[in-house]
């Protein structure tokens, strides 16, 4: 007797596919149909676990684009502080599909929205990058060019690189009422007031993050219709939901979303592949290793798991110090915004 299961390889059944493999090391979890060659030019983007993705590229040797370098390297730590090196751009964390497709538009255009400087004791703040900056601009002139400067850079970005790795992390942003613009954190928590009656939080469905993947590909493609995307899902849990939701639902919802859209997507498009990092730290049989004690931050075990996965598929050497990531950095190390939406709590 014989039947549709009968001759699928080990990958395709829990036992031998999860439950008796190695965790770090899951034969078949990816095929990339997108192919990485020798003269790839990447641009990255991304929530905070983007990070890892963008310095093990950097460690084992393929180009990763920065088009806002420091203006020197004497001082690593510093400029990494100032969101330099950190990304392709200085945009910081993207959480959002709705947050990228404004920055791409914005990049077209050249657009800087009139009331997107916030202030906090004297000094500016780019709101749609607030983190940028510690102790924000010594003028609201010195944050628009700036900005100005930013978005010419992520448009000679996205003209020469020939693929994006972008990471989804949230669906819950906060939007502008008078005109629809979206904010990668609330205004109050790192500059700016926070003023109910004309900003609301915005949650996406799995409807609106699929469009805004449509409409983020048309738009890289009108200036380079060649350029690929590889689409990976955060496994880092929310450190907090505005919604009435308890925070663990309202993760799994948002992972959910995301993951089915970005499968969806890919699935439709021959030069969009789907990474499955959230795959690889979430594996029920890791038994919670991957996460550290506060049982958000993944362990250089779990990124190093994940780097790997993604290296070895597409022929590349993973280098790395044994302590942190391929840049000898852990995740207390990761630029991350959205932790301070906790800073006020007891």
């Amino acid at each position: 007797m014989t039947h549709p299961y009968a001759d699928l390889p080990p990958q395709a059944f829990w036992r031998s596919g999860v439950a008796d493999a190695d965790p770090a090391a899951l034969d078949g979890i990816y095929r990339p149909g997108v192919a990485l060659e020798a003269d790839a030019r990447i641009a990255t983007a991304g929530s905070c676990f983007a990070q890892h993705i963008s310095r093990a590229l950097r460690a084992a040797g393929v180009q990763v684009l920065d088009v806002e370098p420091a203006p020197n390297d004497e001082a690593p730590d510093l400029a990494h502080s100032f969101n330099y090196g950190v990304y392709s751009a200085r945009y910081g964390n993207i959480y959002t599909t709705r947050q990228l497709l404004q920055l791409l538009r914005d990049s077209q255009s050249g657009h800087i929205a009139p009331d997107e400087i916030w202030q906090r004791d004297g000094r500016f703040f780019d709101a749609q990058r607030p983190g940028i900056e510690p102790v924000g601009f010594i003028s609201d002139h010195e944050a628009r060019l700036m900005r100005q400067l930013h978005l010419a850079a992520v448009k000679r970005l996205f003209a020469t690189a020939t693929h994006l790795i972008f990471t989804l992390g949230l669906v819950e942003c906060w939007s502008d009422l008078q005109t629809g613009r979206v904010f990668p954190i609330a205004p109050g928590v790192i500059a700016g007031q926070h003023d109910p009656a004309r900003y609301r939080l915005l949650r996406l469905g799995f409807s609106e993050v699929l469009q805004d993947l449509q409409q983020i590909r048309d738009h890289l493609h009108r200036d380079n219709p060649s350029l690929r995307m590889i689409l990976t899902v955060s496994p880092v849990p929310l450190v907090a939901t505005a919604t009435d939701q308890h925070v663990l639902p309202a993760t799994s919802g948002a992972k959910a979303i995301l993951r089915a859209a970005a499968g969806e997507f890919a699935d439709g498009h021959q030069d969009v592949d789907y990474f499955p990092a959230y795959e690889i730290i979430t594996n029920p049989a890791a038994r919670g290793r991957f996460y550290m004690k506060n049982c958000r931050d993944v362990t250089p075990q779990g990124v190093q798991a994940v780097t790997g996965v993604f290296l070895r598929a597409h022929g590349l050497t993973q280098v790395t110090d044994g302590q942190g990531d391929a840049h000898g950095r852990s995740a207390e190390d990761l630029i991350c915004e959205e932790i301070m939406l906790q800073a006020d709590r007891p």
